[in-house]
């Protein structure tokens, strides 16, 4: 299936561009710091198995933290509901999501929720595999099922650039071992992690998994069960209390649907049993999310009555 290009979205998206201006790309990866700050691209994908899209909808971006949920999701099926959470918390933090505080502060010494680094490191630490590459291999055919697309990979350039830089992850990873909350080799899980955050596809491919998490876990195309009906709801919960980094109340306000963002600049949107929607606009705010991407989902919620509350 293809999308099919919509004049109104793309009238938004030429009207929110602008707001790109404002923020900036990620660079403390320094291959993020490459792209364009005005792009912008939108793919909606219904419940129907149709899409639309507006902007460059084809281009390639990574995953960055929303491959958090999608992780998340692969944990909850291997380890079981009480297993995660019962080395990761459950709730929001007002904290950034690099943040080592929490750990140092919280008794005991586990991570708020699976949204922030120290959350997903020990997520990523729960897949299930014999070597770090069979590990890896689960995550990346997992994800290659739910966006369709057998040859997902990942952008080897973003992964060694952050592998190489990525001094407070170990210090978190290294922190979380010293309380029994991760096992096993760091640099490994540095490098299935640093993996998992430059998977790269595109908005058309994110819509379509978001579809899935908007089916409560079936397949848009053939109706097949891809994750369990309990934990899409869990995911999709963490998505709204937590998807937004620190800005998470205020998008649950203005925009009133789980997604979850990423510093390359990509949105992971669901509007429950209608749509999944995926966005690229690397332009970001102070808190880590795209901003024209931002905007564009207010413009859109109101337009059409997206809020979950």
């Amino acid at each position: 299936m293809t999308c099919k290009s919509n004049a109104d979205l793309q009238l938004i998206v030429d009207e929110v561009r602008s707001f790109s201006e404002k923020g900036a790309v990620a660079d403390y990866i320094p291959a993020l710091a490459k792209v364009n700050k005005t792009d912008l691209s939108v793919a909606i994908y219904e419940k129907n198995n149709s899409c639309i899209y507006a902007g460059d909808y084809m281009r390639n971006f990574t995953l960055r933290s929303i491959s958090k949920v999608l992780v998340l999701a692969l944990a909850l099926q291997d380890r079981g509901v009480e297993y995660v959470f019962d080395r990761v918390g459950m709730e929001p933090t007002g904290d950034p999501f690099n943040s080592i505080s929490k750990l140092e502060t919280s008794i005991p010494s586990k991570p708020l929720n699976p949204m922030i680094n120290a959350g997903a490191l020990a997520v990523t630490n729960m897949i299930k595999g014999e070597s770090e590459n069979e590990r890896w291999e689960r995550i990346l055919q997992f994800v290659r099922c739910l966006a369709n697309k057998p040859n997902v990979s990942y952008d080897v350039e973003v992964a060694n650039s952050e592998l190489e830089t990525a001094w407070l992850n170990r210090a978190l990873c290294y922190f979380m071992k010293q309380h029994k909350v991760v096992e096993g080799d760091i640099e490994e899980l540095m490098i299935t992690y640093t993996k998992q955050c430059a998977i790269e596809m595109n908005c058309f491919e994110l819509a379509r998994i978001g579809a899935v998490f908007a089916l409560n876990g079936l397949d848009p195309e053939t109706g097949e069960r891809l994750i369990p009906i309990h934990i899409a709801r869990i995911c999709k919960t963490f998505m709204v209390t937590c998807g937004m980094y620190n800005a998470s109340g205020e998008f649950a306000i203005k925009v009133g649907i789980p997604a979850k963002s990423g510093v390359s600049g990509g949105i992971l949107g669901v509007v429950p049993e209608k749509y999944g929607i995926g966005i690229f606009g690397p332009s970001l705010d102070e808190k880590g999310n795209s901003m024209a991407g931002i905007k564009l989902l207010e413009i859109l919620a109101e337009r059409y009555n997206f809020s979950i509350f």
